[in-house]
Order: C-alpha cells, then structure tokens, then sequence
C-alpha cells in the first residue's frame, strides 16, 4: 500500500510540473487579466516551452544512457552492417584436430630432407599462421605463393578445417568474406562436411566446432545460407526446400542464445518454440515431435558461446543478444508481429515496487535510484498529453521563430522517447501533429515555419526511423507532398502527362508551360494550378481533390512566395531518407517499405493527378537493401510483391507498364546475385510476374511481361536456378493465351531457352524441367498455329536426347566443381547415372505429357506424338533400368492405350437406359489406333527381355482392340498380335504362350455376361408380327389416330430390337475373330504348343461352342429377332452361322488333335470328345430336321409332311458341319469307332430317315456306312 503512494505522489508531482507549464505556456485564457506586460508574458511562455523540452529532453537522453542506444548503435545502424562487439563460438565440442597435411611433396621426400630444410619449412608455415590470425588474406596469399597449399578453394578449405594454431575467429571473418575467392573457400569448406544422416541440431553443432561465428550480419547469413544447402543435399527428404533449413538454422542459434543466456529472464517454452516455427516449411508446419525434439536436445545441450576475453563480460552479454542482430531479425524469423513494450511486463513492475518498498521505511529524503528504462513508460505517460497541447498551441500561435523552434525540437525529442518506449498511439499523435504542421496539403497558407516543420519531419526520418512503425506512412506522405510541390515549382511537367492518355495531352502542354512562368506571373486561372493552389484537408490522398471555386491573385502571389521557401530544402535531404534505408534495422525496414508501398498506392490511384514519385522510390529502396540477409528480404520482398502485383493490375495501362517495368529493373539486379540449390528466393522474387501474367486483362501487359522474362532471362542464364520455375509458368499461362502475338512471342522465347541453355533447366530442381515439359505440353494445345504445336512436340523430342547425351549429367559435374569436394567424387559415367532410377524424375514428365498428347482432338499432333513419344523409347530404352520400364510402361505406354478400356466399358452397357445413350466418340481413328499398336508391338518386341514381365498386359490390350466394333481397330488388333506371336514365338515360354490364350479366352468371356443381359431384354418386350405392323401404320391410307400411344410403344420395342439385332451381329463377329485369331495361332505354331496351351485353346473353343449352341437354342429370341429384322428391313443375325463355325473350329482341333498326337490325345482324353462333338452336331441337324421333336411312344406315323423353306435353308447351313462331322467319324481308327457305334448308329439311322436339302449328306453317310458301320454288322 505504501509502495502505490509513493508512485501515485511521485507522478502527480509530474503533472502538476507538466501541467502548470502547460498552462503558463498557454498563456491566461480569454476575458482573463493579467498584470504581465505583452513581452514579459510572451517570455514566460517562451521559458515554459523550454522548461518542457527540457524535460522531455532529458528523459531521452537518460532513456538513451540506459538502453545504452549510443554505444551499440541502435538509432543509426542496421543488421547490414552492425558488427557484433564480441566474436562468439558456437563449438559444444572440444578436441584435437590433425595437422593439415600441408606439402605433400616435402612429405614424400622426407627421407631425405635435411633437418635445416624442414626447420626452414616449418618456420616459413608458421609465418604463414601468423599472418593469417593478423590479416587472412595476406596469409593465405603467403602461403599460396610459397606453395605450401594449392591455389585452389578445395585446398584452402582443407587447410583452414585441419591446420592447427590458425585463430577461430579469423577462420570465420574469413569464411564470411564475400569477395570471389573467398566465397569459393566458403562453399568448399561447407561441403567438405558430410551431414548425412545427422539430426538438424548435431549437424549445426558439428558444424560450428571449427571456427567461431563472424560478428557482421551478412557474413553469418551466408554461412548459414550454404549451411542449409549442404544439409538438404546430404539428407534430400529432411525439409521441403533450403529455405526451411536456412530459417530452422536460425531459430536453433536464437533459441540456444535464449536458454542458456544468463539475461534472458523469461525463457522460451517448448510450445513457443513450436509456434514461432510455424509454416516456415514451404507455408507447411514442421512436425510438432521432430521441433519439440529438437528444442529439448538445445536446452538440455548447450551449443557453447565462447566470448572474446578482451571485451569485457557486461559488453559481451549485450553483443551475444545482439547477436545477428537479433533484436531485430528474431521478430522477422519468428514473425512476432505484436509489438511488446519495454516494461510492459508485470515482472518489472514488480521489480521497480519491490525498490521502493525495500526503503519504504528510511527518512523521506531518501533519493531513489532507477536504473530500468521502464520507470520512464509512466512518466511519459502522465506527461505527453500536456506537452503534445502546449508544442502544438505554441507553434500554431506563433510565428516567433525561437518559440517555434522550440516546439519542433520538443516534438523531435518526445518522437523519439515514445518511439524507443514502444508507445505506438504517443508516438504517432507526435509525428502526426509535426506532419499536420508542414501545412504541405495548403500550401498557399505556408510559413517559415511550417517549413522548420518539414526539416524536423526529415531529422525524425533520419534519427529515429528504427522505431516509427506505422509512423513511417505520415512521413513519407509528407514527403511525397513535398517533391510535389517542389515539381510545381521547378515547372517540370506532371506524371499524369506520361500516366494518362492522349485526350488530355494538349492540356498538359498548357499547364506545363504555365508552371515554367509561374514564377515570373502574378496571376494564373488554370484548373489544375487552382486545386493545388487551393490546398485541401490533410487527411486528403492527393492536393485539390476538391476542385471548385476560383483562387485570387493574392493566392497565386502567396503560393509562388512559399515554393521559393521550399528551395531552403533541396533533393539531397529528400534522397538522404531513402538512401538511408540501408541503416534501417530488420523490423524498420520492414515497416518503411509497407509503408511505402501505401503511400505510393494513394499516389498512383488519384482520380486527377496519378503520380509516381512513391513508386520510383520503392525501386530505389529495394536497391538499396537488396543485398540484406536473406531473411529480411524476404520479409521485404513479401510486402513489395504484393503491392507490383496489386498495380500491374491496375486499369490504368501507362501505369501498370510503369510497374512491370520497375519490376523488370529490380529483377536484372536481383538476378546478379547468385542462388545456392534447394533456395526459392528467385522463384518468389519473379512470381509477380506470374500473377500478373495469369489475371492480367491488358494484352499489352500480358505482351510486356513475355519480353521481360525473356531479356532477363536472356541475360542473366548463368545466375537463374529457382527463378525457371516462374519463367516456365508465366510462358505456360502466355501458351495459353488467347492472343495469336503473346503465343508466338513466348514461344519464340522457349525455342531460345530449349535449344540453347538446356543445361541450365536440368542442373537445377527436378520440378524445373517437369515446368519446362509442361509448357511445351501447353504450347502444343495452341489453337492458331499447328506449326507451333508441332514444333513443341519436336522440342520435347529434343528435351529427350539432351537428356540421353548426358546434358543433365554434364551440367551436374559443372556445377560441382567449384563448390564441390565429396559430390565431385560421387560422380559417374553418364550410362551409369541413367540407369539410376533417381533421374527418372527427369524422364517420367516428359515421356507422360507425351503421352497424354496421344488423346488430343487433333489428328496431327497425336500422330505425331505417338511418333515421338515411341521413338525417344525405342531409341534411348537402353538406358533404362528394369525398374523404370516398369514405371513407364504403367504410367506412360498404358495410358495411351485409355480407350480401349473406355470401349469395354461402353460395350457392356445393357441396361435399358444405356441403350440409347450415345457414349462421347473417341478422339481415336482406325489410323491413330494402327499406328500406336505398330509402335507398341515394335518396342516391345525390341525390348523383350525387359518388357517380358508385361507380356500379359499387352496381349490383353490387343485383345480389347477385338471388342471395337470398328472393323479397322479389330483388325489392327488382330495383325498386331499375329505381329507379335510371329516375332517372338521361338522365345516365348510355355508360361507365355499360355498367357496369351489366357488373354484371349478372357476377352472372349468378358463379352458373354453383358450380352446375356441385354439379350433378356427381348424376353420383356413384344414385337408384332408383320400384318399386325402394317394395320398399325395403315388403314385406308390414315393413320389411326386412336392408336397413337400403341404406335409409340410399338416403335420403342422395333427400336430396342434393332439395336439389340445390331449388337448380336457385332458380339458374333468379334466371337468368330477371336476363334479364328486363336485357330491361326494354333495352326501357325503349334510345334511350340505344350499340353497346358491346347488345353486352353480348346477351354476357348469349348466356351464359344457352348455360348453359340445356347444362343441358338432361344427359338422364342429368333421369333422375335426375325420379325424385327422384317419390319426394320434388315438381315438377321447369323445365329446358325456362329453355331457352324465354333462347331468347326473344335471338331477340326480334336481331330487333328487325335490323329496327329496320339500320346496328347490320350492324356486330354480328345476321343472321347471327338465323339461327343460329332453326336451333338448330329442331333442339332436332326432337329432342326423336326423329326427329333418328342413324340407318343407308340404313335404311328401315317405321312410325313415336306420341309418348309425356312427350314431347308437352316439345313443348307448346316450341311456342311454335318458333311465335315460324317466325314471325321469315317477317318477314325475303326476300333475306335467300335466303342461308340451303339450310341451313334440309332442318330445315323435317324439321318437316313430325314430329308436333306443338299446331296452332299447321302454320299457321305452311305461311305459311313460302308467303312465303319458294315464291318461291325457283318462281324456281328
């Protein structure tokens, strides 16, 4: 309770000293008297104005001895150039390393060396160290020229990692150097380490053994930039991209240097840790486990900070947590976006009670000491409010130029007390106000000062620019006003000249030659000089918004007075601001480029008068600061990005070129600086244009960013790596445009990148080259040249034999010589590699954008892909391994060959609803169909030995050709698997060939099931018989009215049947063509034939027989079908025919079977078959004869009626299968047919019997007869 009053009194004696200054600066207030004299007065108020600048003045410079700002630089210095005070290790691991190895030919001579000479040696080396510790340079030039190591980056690496005696610190000043030589010792010193397999943390600390972290900023990053690129390449599948292990590198330093810094009170928790890393994985969260471990294996083993002991310990504990610049750059890592003021913890509130409650009972006089900035957060909060009213009245009621320079130093000094204390609503009230107070936005009504004001506006810019914030956007409107003016007065034309179109041309000529005499003329009624004449409000976007009303001439005068005040500040203090944004620190300079982004918005979005002033400065600034580390520029950059993608898509056309063109600039000198693999930074810096590209509605834009991405890429090939990425996808998304010039421009760009810098595409990330593939791949859909599409497909086809020559291996050992110690070593010849199937990444996207060319609309490019897509495997398949022609012929060969499939599934289609469904045409003709299984059965048969594995797969897709109704792809299956069988057949194994009939066999099953199906619907509808159709359509030449609803349901079922007739016709024939491809293969082969291959061709026969004799047997389906087929006008199915010919096809097999393998025969049990075949040929001809119908036992035949025609015409058609079957029986060994006369001999008599409707029967049962049933009787 005691320590609350102390504080309450303590600052309300404040305020009442603030507070009556306040007032005496004031002055009395209205109606009141006084018995001051006017000047006596004015002092009083001068001396309060002091009094209070004073105060504030002391508070920051006792702010500044505490926060000891001076001595590290904060104000004025940034993380591009602070030097860390004392040089820290980071080195957990402590032990002896081997001498470097440093002459090997002394070494080998060592026998014979004198001890002078090795004495001489080991002295001159020494003097090399030394000189080393005191200037690296110097000494590595020493050594190198008195040949004790090579000259080359690899040796120095070595060197510095394994010589003794050499200063840490100096190895890493060195190591951070970022001149060519240098930088090359870096990249192989880093290389040398293997990191594979290592846990991120222990790879770090290993890492930092040798040598101690330099002090500069950019020299860490780009240690820790390579850092991360050798991890990712040891341990590939660690992080999506370099840019996570990069970001992760720093965290892990910042996270050591919070756990185990004495300092540090409030330590960062787990959770914490897991949270500030969030999304640093390519926009995706690490796994909470591998961060959570990772944080105990830091906190629990120091990454040990070895201090300088030169500097004393109170400098180092500072240095260590400024460390990179970590106050500044540990937001940006962790993008702590909330700003935590000082003392603004209970901890310290607590601390500061506990002081005065630990005096609390001494004598009232004591004097209490405060040595923690935070006390100061109170006092400037009792007191900024009266000091703020007592500046702002003073300066804006007087024009004593003492008072009011007074004032401005005031507010300079509170600007910056409540910038450093983080108080962001007293700061910005402060740079408000002495914004307001520039009177800029009224300049008719300017003072001198109002012009001290503009000069206070730029000290604050320059002094305290590391705490403005949010701030930053009252500043640089300020100055965005001030260059305005400063334009008018020099009479230099507008922006809205250059920015505007040709309507208002002529009037920006008459203006331009008004303001050049604006000077030297008293009076000018020009609309545009009258708004900013006029002045407006100051929260306003630009000056004379508000038009209306004339200006007198007493204006005119007083404006033209106020530009030549404006002259006491020239461009130099203007520039200085944005020059000196390279000393801005990481979150400053963060906040500057947003808020100049804002500002330049409001420029370039003016209804009157767009201007550009803002926006050229943003190219400036990102020059600048350009070459800040990469996780300020990033950070940087994420905020520019935006805003040139958001104005490239503005309406107003000049000024969206304006900003490509900006964009173009900054991108040619970003592009010089050089890209580590595995980093995305290109890649983020170029995507604006990709945007751009893709959303953009102006075809000049869309054009502009076509000839930008091809001059820097043109110019700039060798630094390019990440940045393809964008490249290739702002050229696809110009592929695809709808403009015939953007087509032909980008594609003329791609032509130059393909033909002639090839190995720059495939020495980078894989995804680059599946970019580029993808973008010939949109070229070829390009609807306004087939040349282009043609000549994409040719490209492609380049792409692959650049790949096979060894282009992407060559470009891989290039690119590790000069950084490379171990990867260098790895390398292998070109087959070598080829095989492996880690370049398959390379091959897979090409050789599957090919083939998914193969579907295209176009008849031509899948022609010519197809042609293209064979050809690159037929002529580099040689250097795939087994595994990956696996790969490609499932994901790429396969695939092409879609719709076949697609037809099965359509063929077996028989519901109702399907019927009259028209499935969408295939974009394939019997001429695409015949050259892809032409190419397919010539790689395959060139490749057997690899391919083999596949064998079942391609036979089955030949045989899904069977199932086209197409004639041309039935018979472009049929001489593609002929092809096949014929070129193989000798190396075919029994396994094979039984995996073709397999393949047959199922095809022809496949078809049976759906076929049922639809055949039963025929069970559901009825069909009239012909009179009946005709009363329907005609009665007396009128249609019958009445009947309308039958007829329509009659047509329905004509339909169905119609197309029921048509799909048996189609089912019979690819039956019949799968029977006769199997016949042929047989008959062609069957010296190669083993038992369990005729097994299966006769399953196939056996199985067509069985579904033929049961499709015939449906005499109420044939009833139908033939008065269907007699209404609709067309043949009937060959029903009889399939029967005959499946009939055929196995008597033939059986027989020969029999006759020519006997010992087959007998384990097949093909005699007994035989017979039965033979009977069941008969008793099918017998009843078609009608004498086999069921009759009375006893019934006695009186006559019998002659055949029909119908029925003489059926047998006509089955005379022959009868012929052939008599004939086979009157061939077989007469033992043979002994055994089963008694079952044949009553079907023979019954054949006798009948009557025939060809002769061909009579003389060939009559030899039955004679030769084999004769000889049993009379035996008998």
């Amino acid at each position: 309770m005691i320590v609350m009053l102390i504080l309450q009194t303590y600052l309300k004696d404040i305020y009442r000293t603030v507070n009556g200054l306040l007032k005496t600066a004031l002055g009395p207030p209205p109606g009141s008297t006084t018995s001051l004299s006017p000047v006596h007065d004015l002092t009083f108020r001068l001396e309060s104005v002091k009094c209070l600048v004073i105060i504030i003045k002391s508070m920051g410079v006792w702010m500044d001895q505490q926060l000891r700002i001076g001595e590290f630089g904060v104000r004025n210095t940034s993380d591009n150039d602070s030097v860390v005070e004392c040089n820290t290790s980071l080195g957990g691991d402590e032990g002896s390393l081997p001498d470097f190895e440093l002459h090997q030919e002394a070494i080998s001579d060592h026998s014979t060396a004198t001890l002078e000479q090795r004495r001489a040696y080991k002295l001159e080396l020494q003097k090399g160290i030394s000189l080393f510790n005191r200037k690296p340079s110097k000494g590595i030039e020493f050594l190198i020229s008195n040949k004790k190591i090579d000259g080359t980056p690899e040796a120095v690496a070595l060197f510095l990692k394994n010589t003794s005696g050499l200063n840490e610190t100096v190895i890493g000043d060195y190591l951070g150097e970022r001149d060519d030589f240098s930088l090359k010792v870096m990249h192989a010193y880093v290389d040398s380490f293997n990191f594979d397999g290592r846990d991120f943390g222990e790879a770090i600390r290993f890492f930092l053994r040798g040598f101690r972290l330099p002090g500069e900023a950019q020299k860490i990053d780009r240690i820790m930039e390579k850092f991360a690129e050798r991890y990712c390449k040891c341990n590939p599948n660690s992080f999506t991209s370099a840019d996570t292990a990069y970001v992760l590198a720093y965290s892990v330093i910042m996270l050591n240097t919070d756990a185990h810094n004495s300092m540090v009170k409030d330590k960062m928790s787990k959770a914490d840790f897991i949270r500030n890393n969030r999304g640093i994985d390519d926009g995706k969260d690490l796994p909470e486990e591998y961060l959570g471990a990772l944080y105990d294996q830091i906190v629990k083993n120091e990454i040990k900070m070895k201090a300088d002991t030169s500097v004393p310990q109170s400098k180092q504990t500072n240095s260590v947590n400024r460390l990179l610049g970590l106050d500044g750059i540990l937001n940006l890592v962790w993008k702590q976006t909330e700003e935590k003021p000082l003392g603004a913890n209970g901890a310290l509130i607590r601390h500061i009670q506990d002081q005065f409650k630990a005096k609390a009972g001494k004598s009232e006089s004591t004097y209490y000491a405060v040595a923690d900035a935070a006390i100061l957060r109170f006092m400037v909060e009792v007191c900024w409010g009266p000091m703020l009213a007592a500046f702002s009245v003073t300066l804006d009621q007087s024009d004593d130029k003492a008072a009011t320079n007074h004032c401005l130093q005031g507010f300079r000094h509170a600007v910056h007390v409540t910038a450093v204390m983080g108080m962001q609503t007293q700061r910005d009230a402060f740079v408000t106000t002495v914004a307001k107070f520039t009177y800029l936005h009224c300049a008719a009504d300017m003072k001198q000062k109002n012009v001290d004001a503009v000069k206070a506006t730029i000290a604050i810019a320059i002094e305290d620019g590391n705490y403005l914030q949010d701030a930053w956007e009252h500043i640089l409107t300020t100055l965005s006003r001030f260059e305005h003016l400063q334009l008018l007065g020099e009479g230099a034309p507008s922006d809205a000249s250059f920015l505007s179109g040709s309507n208002i041309e002529t009037e920006d000529k008459s203006v331009r030659s008004s303001f050049t005499s604006l000077k030297k003329k008293g009076t000018l009624q020009n609309p545009i000089v009258m708004a900013v004449v006029r002045g407006s409000s100051y929260d306003s976007t630009s000056l004379g918004v508000n038009t209306s009303g004339l200006v007198t001439p007493e204006q005119i005068n007083s404006f033209i007075s106020n530009l030549n005040l404006l002259e006491q500040i020239g461009n130099f203090e203007l520039n200085h601001i944005f020059a000196h944004s390279q000393r801005l620190n990481s979150e400053a300079i963060v906040a500057f480029v947003k808020a100049l982004c804002k500002v330049s918005m409001s420029e370039l979005q003016s209804p009157t008068d767009p201007r550009v002033f803002s926006l050229t400065k943003i190219v400036e600034v990102a020059h600048y600061n350009m070459n800040r580390i990469r996780l300020v520029w990033s950070r940087i950059w994420n905020v520019l990005s935006d805003f040139f993608v958001s104005v490239g898509l503005s309406e107003n056309l000049s000024v969206a070129i304006f900003v490509m063109d900006s964009l173009r600039q900054l991108s040619m000198k970003f592009l010089e600086r050089e890209e580590l693999a595995n980093y995305n930074f290109q890649n983020e810096f170029l995507r604006p244009f990709v945007i751009v590209m893709q959303k953009s509605n102006s075809v000049e834009i869309r054009e502009l960013i076509v000839r930008c991405l091809s001059q820097m890429i043109l110019s700039r090939v060798d630094n390019v790596k990440s940045g393809w990425k964008s490249v290739f996808m702002a050229l696809t998304a110009a592929a695809a445009d709808e403009r015939k010039n953007i087509v032909l421009l980008a594609f003329e760009t791609m032509e130059k990148i393909v033909r002639e810098y090839f190995p720059y595409i495939t020495e980078t990330e894989t995804v680059t080259f599946t970019d580029c593939v993808r973008c010939l791949i949109t070229f070829t859909n390009s609807r306004f040249n087939s040349d282009v599409s043609l000549n994409a497909i040719a490209f492609l086809r380049f792409c692959a034999v650049k790949l096979a020559e060894g282009g992407l291996i060559c470009s891989r050992e290039n690119a590790d010589d000069d950084s490379s110690i171990q990867v260098k070593e790895a390398t292998a010849d070109g087959h070598t590699l080829m095989d492996k199937d880690e370049n398959a990444s390379y091959w897979i996207p090409l050789l599957s954008g090919l083939s998914s060319l193969t579907s295209d609309p176009r008849l031509a490019i899948r022609k010519s892909a197809l042609e293209v897509l064979f050809n690159i495997l037929k002529d580099h398949g040689h250097l795939f391994s087994h595994s990956f022609w696996i790969t490609v012929i499932n994901s790429v060969i396969f695939p092409v060959f879609k719709f076949v499939r697609d037809k099965k599934e359509n063929n077996d289609q028989s519901s109702p609803a399907s019927i009259f469904s028209h499935p969408e045409p295939s974009t394939w003709d019997s001429e695409t169909s015949s050259v892809a299984t032409r190419c397919l059965i010539d790689l395959f048969v060139n490749f057997f030995p690899v391919m083999r594995a596949q064998l079942t797969e391609v036979v089955s897709l030949l045989a899904g050709l069977f199932r086209n109704p197409s004639q041309g792809s039935a018979s472009t299956g049929v001489s593609a698997l002929m092809h096949l069988v014929g070129d193989l057949g000798c190396m075919l194994t029994e396994d094979e060939w039984s995996c073709i009939f397999l393949s047959l066999k199922e095809t022809s099953a496949s078809m049976l099931p759906g076929f049922l199906k639809l055949i039963r619907i025929m069970d559901r509808i009825d069909v009239p018989n012909v009179a009946q159709s005709y009363s329907y359509s005609y009665d007396d030449g009128e249609t019958l009215s009445n009947n309308g609803t039958t007829e329509n349901y009659e047509d329905d079922n004509l339909q169905t049947a119609g197309y029921i007739v048509s799909r048996m016709k189609t089912h019979i024939s690819m039956q019949l063509l799968i029977m006769q491809v199997t016949t042929d293969l047989y008959n062609m082969h069957q010296d190669l034939l083993k038992a369990s291959s005729v097994k299966i061709v006769l399953e196939i026969f056996s199985q067509t027989m069985s579904h033929a004799h049961q499709l015939s047997s449906e005499m109420g389906l044939h009833l139908k079908l033939q008065r269907a087929c007699s209404i609709l006008e067309i043949s009937d199915p060959p029903v009889v025919h399939f029967e005959n010919e499946s009939y055929q096809n196995i008597l033939n097999l059986l027989h020969h079977l029999l006759t020519s393998n006997p010992s087959l025969s007998d384990e097949m049990g093909i005699e007994a078959r035989l017979f039965l075949i033979c009977e069941e040929i008969i008793e099918i001809y017998l009843k078609c004869s009608r004498l086999e119908e069921g009759k009375p036992e006893k019934a006695v035949v009186h006559w019998i009626l002659p055949l029909n025609s119908g029925v003489k015409e059926e047998l006509g058609a089955r005379t022959s299968l009868l012929v052939s079957a008599l004939r086979v029986l009157s061939e077989v060994d007469k033992d043979c047919f002994r055994k089963y006369a008694s079952r044949l001999f009553p079907l023979l008599v019954e054949l006798v019997r009948c009557e025939h409707s060809s002769r061909e029967v009579q003389p060939v049962l009559s030899n039955l007869f004679q030769t084999c049933v004769g000889p049993i009787i009379i035996k008998v």
